[in-house]
């Protein structure tokens, strides 16, 4: 589908969602239902991500699972939005391996342009339109700004539009965004991705490590990885229960702006 305001083909991205991970910081909320099944009024935070995928043109997504699969399978039969494809792709490691492994598990859709998306990221469609529109690059990260980081943030540092580092433990005046956990890759940037994960699980400390952590090894080898600001764009990572009842007010305004009974909506949904 060409979106003629992007000038982009979205149909050509497929979407990798990562949502294998259980969410152990929202217990009990998490005690048998997945992170990305928790309901934001009245829809599950991964109905969200594909409802704004879907929104932004793109047709194909592939969600990685691991914890609570069985149920993350059921809500893709029954909330896949019209003319999106959507399956399924069992990680077996989630419970011993960080996200990379959740990638690895993927590569082989890694066979063009691609994004991938956290599982716990909730977002706007506008984010997903300006991420499409980005000028082209092999890789390109979306950040946000503010005035300053804790030490959850995925901070980085970019000269520019050039990414030159990213991770959890930067410092100092340097850092000037965070990751919101979602990143467009063009065909070569797919490739080297690929090929960068690959290395990184053949060492025993590859099952602990962060997908971006492969980023961050591609810039400091030299790949051209971009930055993408959304600053003034509505999203939220679900981490913990203060994520989750700002997620839930933001898809309260989401609802309240749709076109066909908004109100009605809003006044049905679950609290």
């Amino acid at each position: 589908m060409l979106d003629r305001n992007l000038n982009i083909d979205a149909n050509s991205y497929r979407a990798i969602i990562l949502s294998a991970g259980r969410g152990g910081r929202l217990l009990p909320l998490t005690e048998r239902l997945p992170k990305c099944l928790l309901d934001l009024r009245g829809r599950s935070l991964l109905a969200w991500q594909l409802r704004a995928l879907a929104e932004a043109g793109v047709r194909e997504a592939v969600v990685v699972t691991g914890y609570g699969s069985e149920l993350v399978d059921v809500e893709i039969k029954r909330h896949s939005p019209p003319g999106m494809q959507v399956r399924a792709l069992y990680n077996p490691f989630f419970q011993v391996a960080d996200n990379l492994a959740s990638c690895w598990i993927a590569r082989a859709e890694m066979s063009g342009p691609c994004l991938i998306l956290n599982g716990d990221t909730l977002f706007e469609p506008e984010v997903a339109r300006r991420l499409l529109a980005a000028s082209p690059a092999p890789i390109t990260v979306t950040i946000d700004r503010k005035a300053a980081y804790d030490e959850d943030d995925m901070k980085v540092v970019a000269a520019g539009d050039r990414l030159t580092a990213i991770g959890k433990k930067l410092t100092g005046g340097d850092v000037n965004g965070e990751s919101i956990g979602f990143l467009r890759f063009d065909a070569a940037g797919s490739k080297q991705f690929v090929a960068e994960i690959e290395c990184s699980m053949r060492v025993p400390a590859g099952l602990r490590r962060w997908y971006l952590s492969a980023i961050n090894d591609l810039a400091g080898a030299g790949v051209d990885v971009r930055v993408l600001s959304i600053e003034g764009l509505q999203w939220g990572e679900i981490d913990y229960p203060a994520d989750l009842a700002r997620g839930r007010a933001m898809a309260c305004g989401w609802i309240a702006k749709e076109p066909v009974d908004g109100a009605q909506s809003v006044a049905n949904a679950v609290v």
